[in-house]
């Protein structure tokens, strides 16, 4: 059997962190990124798919998936009902 050679997310990221341009566009989008895996992190813990989450909420597939992907822009009232919906603490910090 032949090892495989595995190319992580991380890999990448660690990589392609060494392009200065890259790395001042990836820390504009972390709080995007931090936000989006927290909420894909948490929905999948749950066992809801997007389309469960978005009626959970009272929006739609859409929504969701665009804030997974970083698409979209949710307002406060939108991430309050997603943690209500998760069962978790919505906690937002300017450090």
């Amino acid at each position: 059997m032949k090892n495989k050679l595995v190319y992580t997310f991380q890999d990448h990221l660690k990589h392609s962190l060494k392009d200065p341009q890259f790395e001042m566009t990836w820390k504009k989008s972390q709080v995007e990124y931090d936000l989006a895996s927290a909420l894909i992190k948490k929905r999948l813990s749950k066992n809801f798919s997007q389309r469960i989450l978005a009626k959970k909420v009272n929006t739609t597939q859409a929504v969701i998936s665009r804030i997974e992907t970083m698409s979209a822009n949710p307002s406060l009232l939108l991430l309050k009902r997603l943690a209500e919906a998760l069962d978790s603490k919505l906690i937002l910090q300017f450090k």
